[in-house]
C-alpha cells in the first residue's frame, strides 16, 4: 500500500476507535523495525521516528485538535534508509511529488543495483540516469521488470504505475538528430512524472523553414524544452514564436570552438528572447523535471 492510500485512511480516523488509530499508526510505520519504546528507525539506521510524539500527533488529529495539513507536514520528516554508502530519501515523493532519482555516474554497478532494489520496495517509480549495460544487468537480476533505455542517456527505469493518467502539454524540440539522447532523457523523465510528451526533431536554424512548419504545434504546448548543440540558436528562435516558458538544454554536440557545449550554454544564457531558462550541458533530466513541474501546475 502506497503512502497516498495510507493517507486516505488517515482522513477516516475521526470516526474510528482508538484501536483503529493504533492500527493506522502501525500501517504508516510498517516499513520499519521497532527497537525501543520511543523509536521506529529505518531498517539500516537513519533519523528515527519518535514513537510517542507521532502517536500523540495522530491522537490529536483524531480528536480534531490539529489539521490533516499538520499531520502531512510532520510525516514529511520520516526517516531515510542508510545503506552505508548511500542514504535513500524514501519520502522525497511526499515533499517533492516525485521519488529520489539516482545519478548512475560515479557509482559502481553493485551500488546502483542495491539502491534500485531498495527504492523499489517503497515506490512504484524508479529512475536511474547515466547508467550502463553492466549496471542494468545487475539491477535486472533482482528487479526483473527494470528496463534499460540506451537512447535516453542510458537510463534504468522501473515503472509499476497502473494505467497512469498523463497530462498533455510538454513539447521537446531538437536542433539535430545528434541531440536526441539528451532529448529522450528529458522525455523519459517527463513521462515518469505524469506528462505525455510531443516531439519536433531535427529543426535547427540551418533550415529555419523546418521549424516554421510546426508553429501550430509549438503554440499548443504549455512548456517547451529546446535541445541544441553548436551555437544553440534554436532556443531564441523557438521562444520568439510562443507565449509559454522555454527550457533550454545545451548539448555537448559540436566542433572544437563549441567547447563541449559551452558555446551553446552561453548563447542560451544570452538569449534576447524573454521567457527562457537554461539548465546545465546535456542535462535532459533536469529539463524534463522542470517541464513536468510547470506542466502539472498550469491547470
Amino acid at each position: 500500500m502506497h503512502l497516498s492510500e495510507k493517507f486516505a485512511l488517515v482522513y477516516a480516523w475521526p470516526t474510528q476507535s482508538a484501536t483503529d488509530l493504533n492500527a493506522a499508526f502501525a500501517l504508516i510505520c510498517d516499513s520499519y523495525d521497532t527497537i525501543s519504546s520511543r523509536a521506529v528507525p529505518s531498517l539500516y539506521g537513519g533519523f528515527p521516528i519518535d514513537f510517542e510524539k507521532l502517536k500523540d500527533m495522530l491522537e490529536r488529529f483524531q480528536s480534531g485538535d490539529i489539521s490533516i495539513d499538520t499531520v502531512l507536514l510532520e510525516l514529511n520528516h520520516l526517516p531515510y534508509e542508510d545503506l552505508g554508502f548511500a542514504k535513500l530519501d524514501h519520502h522525497r515523493a511526499l515533499r517533492r511529488g516525485f521519488p529520489e532519482v539516482v545519478l548512475g555516474l560515479g557509482k559502481t554497478p553493485e551500488q546502483i543495483a542495491t539502491i534500485t532494489k531498495s527504492l523499489t520496495k517503497k515506490t512504484d517509480t524508479v529512475l536511474v540516469t547515466r547508467a550502463d549495460a553492466k549496471a542494468f544487468e545487475l539491477v535486472s537480476a533482482s528487479v526483473p521488470d527494470a528496463t534499460f533505455h540506451e537512447n535516453a542517456g542510458k537510463a534504468i527505469v522501473v515503472d509499476r504505475r497502473v494505467k497512469p493518467i498523463l497530462e498533455p502539454g510538454v513539447l521537446i524540440v531538437t536542433a539535430g538528430t545528434s541531440d536526441l539522447p539528451v532529448a529522450e532523457e528529458a522525455a523519459l523523465t517527463a513521462h515518469l512524472m505524469g506528462c505525455s510528451v510531443d516531439r519536433v526533431t531535427d529543426v535547427g536554424v540551418a533550415g529555419v523553414h523546418r521549424v516554421l512548419d510546426h508553429i501550430s504545434t509549438l503554440q499548443k504546448a504549455r512548456v517547451i524544452i529546446s535541445v541544441a548543440g553548436m551555437e544553440g540558436a534554436l532556443t531564441s528562435m523557438v521562444s520568439g514564436l510562443v507565449s509559454v516558458p522555454v527550457i533550454a538544454v545545451p548539448t555537448s554536440i559540436g566542433y572544437g570552438a563549441s567547447f563541449g557545449g559551452i558555446a551553446a550554454l552561453l548563447g542560451m544564457l544570452s538569449s534576447c528572447s524573454p521567457g527562457v531558462s537554461v539548465v546545465n550541458i546535456d542535462n535532459g533530466f533536469g529539463a524534463g523535471y522542470m517541464a513536468s513541474l510547470i506542466n502539472t501546475l498550469s491547470e
